[in-house]
């Protein structure tokens, strides 16, 4: 976020902001979640007398929960560190390319090319020319 307040791209930082705020409260949410299950599976499968599984379900549905919630929490840590890279990218692309010209100083001309060489076959192509005026 404090790349793009950097360059002066003010508005992409609260979508950051946002976009990782929300993955890190989906990962935490899903990672309690999972906490709790495999807790509660453990209690189940522990032969301690002690300890109660404070759910309604069986083991096999136990081991469900604890894979849904592990496999969301995943996605939730892999989004994030994918948006953050693309935050870095992008900070880092717009900062090499503050400076980059693109007035009407430039032109590039594209145009059809073709000549016959010494034995008469033809040569065909394209010619680029680049100006600066």
């Amino acid at each position: 976020g404090l790349g793009q307040i950097y360059n002066r791209k003010y508005w992409k930082a609260p979508v950051i902001y946002v976009a990782l705020g929300g993955l890190g409260y989906w990962g935490i949410t899903n990672q309690i979640k999972y906490k709790y299950y495999s807790d509660n599976l453990r209690y189940e499968n522990d032969n301690d007398e002690t300890t109660v599984n404070g759910t309604l379900y069986n083991t096999s549905q136990l081991i469900d929960q604890k894979r849904y919630y592990r496999k969301y929490r995943d996605i939730a840590i892999m989004a994030g560190a994918l948006v953050y890279l693309v935050n870095i990218i992008d900070a880092n692309v717009d900062a090499h390319l503050k400076t980059f010209d693109v007035s009407d100083d430039l032109s590039l001309q594209v145009n059809p090319y073709s000549n016959f060489d010494y034995n008469n076959k033809l040569q065909a192509g394209l010619s680029l020319k680049l100006k600066f005026k």
